[in-house]
């Protein structure tokens, strides 16, 4: 049973304020319009509650944005402290004890305290919440609240990865815990940049948050995120300058801006992958053999040839970012492409061809362009595949619902092996859509995130890497180049290989 202490009279002023900063926001917008930055992405984020949120347009506009953990990851993907000032660990690794930053304000302007962490955590760890984030937070067995600033984190064992996993839980105010619907709409964080306005099919508007903690940041007035569906739009857009940023984009239009005037692009090795899910209770995909065909049957190159342009390596389980970790793929027996060891397979699992299955293919021009590559390389094998081409909505709505054979689409990635393998691949992980379970990963991934010592956990996670990359419910793709376009008047961006825009509170314009 989880233990949350975490008692404070709710503070009456906190839902009003908002409305009364928004407005606030806006007319500082209207009246100094010097320093905004236009960003402009594909869609309309499917919410923007940090503990429910799986699109990647819904995570850039609120992690390291308007919301903040405990922790932060920086650059060199290292643990470094973020709204916690400072932490201790006890001797068995059991309790971490941290000291919070003082004068930090939510943007209602409502003071953070450790009442706030609490809740957060419980929310996250709530099975009403539903979250994504759950599996990252699970060791934690209590949270108490010793005064204001501090608290204390008990864990049922020692948690290698606690430190990088609270990096990702964002902080909510304790008031609004229980407000799934509000913070879907309106989200009330700590970070450099407060929410304004959310126009459909528009833009959302982001503001300068005039309190936020670090003197100087941020220094942008506002970030407008614009929903361009229509990527030569976008294209055309950064090299008129009417717009000044071009997250996470695609390796064709990357290809294309590196050439373009006042314009340059910004690159480093993607943390996240693309993938060809699998639905383990959908027959013939529950039979780890068949899983391990469509694996042979897979030409990664091809797909990263045909599909991104040459952008990109081959993908296993773990990114070759995480060069401490990550497994060279020439280890792995299935990612070379063999049509008639795959047949053979197939035929041995007595499986009658043709296979007809359908796969739901993420709404992003870089994913509907390696379904079709994967269409053509499964039928070779007898196997027919339908592609189920949706709104990110209903992508993400089945995506959570299990509702699919297979799918295709992009995984985010972790610093930790933990953080990415636990949620994903323990059976009832909070992301486990593949209902995927096997006992001898499970034994494994328990054992990985209570080890302590470096080379114990890489060899575990060796393990499950050989393991998960033949026979698991992901056949992992590529991991390509995360690219950024950023227009010549905007100094002071970073790309980050976790995708986010943390750099943005550092981000100033120039003529």
């Amino acid at each position: 049973m989880k233990k949350l202490v975490s008692h404070r009279s709710v503070n009456t002023n906190r839902l009003c304020m908002k409305t009364t900063l928004a407005l606030l926001g806006a007319g500082f917008i209207t009246s100094a319009a010097a320093s905004t930055l236009d960003v402009a992405i594909d869609s309309s984020p499917a919410g923007l509650d940090p503990h429910l949120i799986t699109a990647f347009n819904s995570v850039i506009i609120v992690q390291d944005t308007i919301y903040e953990g405990l922790t932060r990851i920086e650059q060199d993907l290292s643990v470094a402290p973020g709204l916690a000032s400072s932490w201790t660990v006890s001797d068995d690794g059991l309790t971490y004890t941290f000291t919070l930053n003082e004068n930090v304000t939510f943007h209602d302007g409502s003071a953070f305290d450790a009442t706030d962490v609490a809740a957060s955590i419980d929310r996250v760890q709530n099975e009403a919440t539903g979250s994504p984030l759950a599996s990252r937070v699970s060791p934690i067995t209590g949270v108490e609240v010793l005064d204001p600033q501090t608290l204390s984190v008990t864990l049922d064992a020692p948690f290698a990865a606690i430190l990088s996993s609270l990096s990702g839980i964002a902080i909510v105010p304790s008031e609004l815990a229980a407000d799934y619907e509000s913070l879907q709409q309106t989200p009330v964080g700590t970070g450099p940049f407060q929410f304004n306005e959310w126009q459909p099919n528009s833009h959302i508007s982001l503001v300068k948050f005039a309190n936020y903690r670090n003197s100087g940041e941020p220094a942008l007035d506002e970030v407008r995120i614009n929903f361009v569906p229509e990527s030569a739009t976008r294209q055309v857009g950064i090299s008129s300058g009417e717009y000044d940023l071009l997250p996470g984009i695609d390796p064709a239009t990357a290809l294309q801006l590196q050439a373009t005037p006042n314009v340059q692009v910004q690159q480093t090795r993607d943390m996240s992958y693309t993938l060809l899910g699998m639905n383990t209770t959908r027959a013939p995909l529950d039979n780890p053999a068949v899983r391990q065909a469509i694996n042979s049957l897979l030409d990664r190159q091809e797909i990263i040839d045909g599909a991104l342009f040459g952008s990109g390596v081959p993908a296993g389980p773990l990114s070759p970012a995480l060069a401490t970790w990550a497994l060279d793929t020439r280890e792995y027996a299935c990612y070379e492409r063999d049509v008639t060891k795959a047949v053979k397979q197939l035929e041995e699992a007595g499986i009658d061809t043709p296979v007809k299955l359908s796969i739901l293919v993420l709404p992003r021009q870089d994913a509907r362009d390696i379904a079709q590559v994967i269409q053509q390389q499964l039928s070779a094998g007898g196997i027919e595949v339908e592609l189920l081409n949706k709104e990110i909505g209903e992508f993400v709505q089945d995506w959570k619902n299990s509702d699919f054979d297979m799918f295709v689409s992009a995984n985010g990635g972790s610093p930790d092996p933990d953080e990415y393998f636990y949620r994903t691949f323990r059976s009832g992980g909070s992301t486990n859509v593949f209902k995927y379970s096997d006992t001898e990963i499970d034994q494994w991934l328990d054992e990985g995130r209570q080890l302590t010592d470096a080379a114990d956990r890489k060899r575990v996670y060796d393990d499950v890497q050989k393991k998960l990359a033949c026979e698991g419910p992901i056949a992992h793709l590529a991991y390509g180049n995360l690219s950024t376009a950023v227009h010549d008047s905007v100094s002071g961006f970073e790309i980050l290989a976790t995708g986010r825009l943390a750099s943005l509170k550092n981000v100033s314009m120039t003529e």
